[in-house]
């Protein structure tokens, strides 16, 4: 079976990990994406081990199903080379600034016109008509400026990053669904158009699904309006808990399940005490409440917790290492984990595609590609003769 992408063509200008994630994400629904690469290549070829020259670990977690195509946009030839693929593609997805876009004759005014199927999708750092457009963006300036850095600081009293690329992989999943709706308005007018996913603006929205809490009410004249924050996540025992021999990740939200929990931990009085008789009240008290929880869970082992939570069908798991992850029974039941063979590096292993489609499911068909590994295919396909190619390569 195909992929529900199979059939489309994509350019992929972008580098590091926010575009890439959104042109990975394409691919593995089954588009053909040819990265365009500088002679350098992606500046993470060069992050991680390597077994050879330019293909380091860091690129191979974010550029499978891909082809790459080197071309060095400074030249004269190798933008007419890019211009005749973008004939040919009918996503354009890129991270550049707009100065550098205009340098390069690359906006989408300039584009729109001559290739009016075209969806020209932009990885920015900001929206545009606010003051920090057009500024260089990373993951930790946005965590910073989005208040993931301050959420970060209200829980644990330090200021800290998340311990991943939270915004850059966040943003790039953002990218793909912004182009694949755009791909279908497409389905239905005929008609390209540019799409933006702004990191700051992305990432914003994204904290505040929950995090605007009660500052969602417009405050009366004269009335100060409320802070924003959950305030459940921010108490004391938001974390594993401690039980006897390691911590356990618990959850009851229902009042059934707080009530199943409370007879399995021994105080089934207490639901019928009025601090925790609802869910409004429970995250009122939410501190003792979990005091009392975490109390009772000294007592016995991990093992004899999850085996009473599972009976009685209350949330609750072990807290992973992320090499205890990596050996979970349910990620190797599922064979999440794909080896995937690469030409030059063996053996990979990557993670599986999570979105399941009956009738359109992904695929990884091909590992991270070399360096230019497809730049003679590709022209070949463009209609250059081999004297032609042999100007570009040089």
């Amino acid at each position: 079976m195909q992929g529900a992408l199979s059939g489309i063509r994509v350019v992929d200008l972008s580098n590091f990990v926010f575009g890439p994630v959104a042109s990975q994400m394409l691919g593995d629904m089954g588009a053909e994406v040819i990265k365009i690469e500088p002679p350098a290549g992606d500046p993470t070829r060069l992050i991680g081990k390597r077994k050879s020259a330019c293909m380091g670990s860091f690129f191979l977690n974010l550029n499978r199903n891909k082809m790459s195509v080197v071309l060095d946009l400074k030249q004269s030839l190798a933008m007419e080379a890019l211009h005749r693929l973008l004939s040919t593609a009918d996503v354009l997805v890129h991270n550049m600034r707009l100065s550098a876009l205009k340098k390069l004759g690359l906006d989408y005014d300039r584009l729109a016109s001559r290739y009016p199927r075209l969806i020209y999708a932009s990885a920015q750092g900001f929206g545009a008509g606010g003051r920090y457009f057009d500024r260089p963006a990373y993951d930790d300036i946005i965590q910073g400026l989005s208040g993931v850095v301050g959420i970060n600081e209200k829980m644990s009293g330090q200021s800290m990053y998340m311990p991943m690329l939270f915004a850059d992989k966040l943003c790039g999943t953002f990218l793909y669904s912004a182009i694949t709706t755009a791909l279908f308005h497409r389905e239905r007018t005929g008609k390209g158009q540019a799409v933006a996913v702004p990191m700051l603006e992305a990432t914003v929205a994204f904290n505040l699904l929950e995090h605007m809490a009660d500052a969602v009410f417009m405050p009366a004249q004269g009335e100060q309006a409320p802070s924003l924050g959950y305030h459940r996540v921010f108490n004391t025992y938001h974390r594993p808990l401690k039980t006897k021999d390691g911590p356990i990740c618990l959850i009851a939200n229902t009042d059934a399940q707080w009530h199943r929990l409370f007879t399995l931990l021994g105080v089934p009085a207490l639901k019928d005490d009025a601090r925790f008789k609802t869910i409004g009240s429970r995250m009122n008290h939410i501190e003792e409440l979990y005091a009392i929880v975490e109390s009772r869970l000294e007592a016995k082992s991990r093992a004899d917790w999850l085996a009473g939570f599972e009976s009685a069908d209350i949330p609750a798991s072990p807290a992973h290492t992320l090499d205890d992850m990596r050996c979970d029974p349910h990620l190797e039941e599922t064979d999440f984990f794909k080896v995937v063979a690469s030409p030059s590096e063996g053996e990979l292993v990557m993670p599986d595609i999570p979105t399941k489609f009956s009738a359109s499911p992904g695929s990884v068909r091909s590992a991270p590609p070399l360096l230019g590994e497809h730049t003679r295919q590709i022209l070949e396909q463009l209609g250059y003769a081999d004297t032609d190619i042999a100007q570009l390569v040089a």
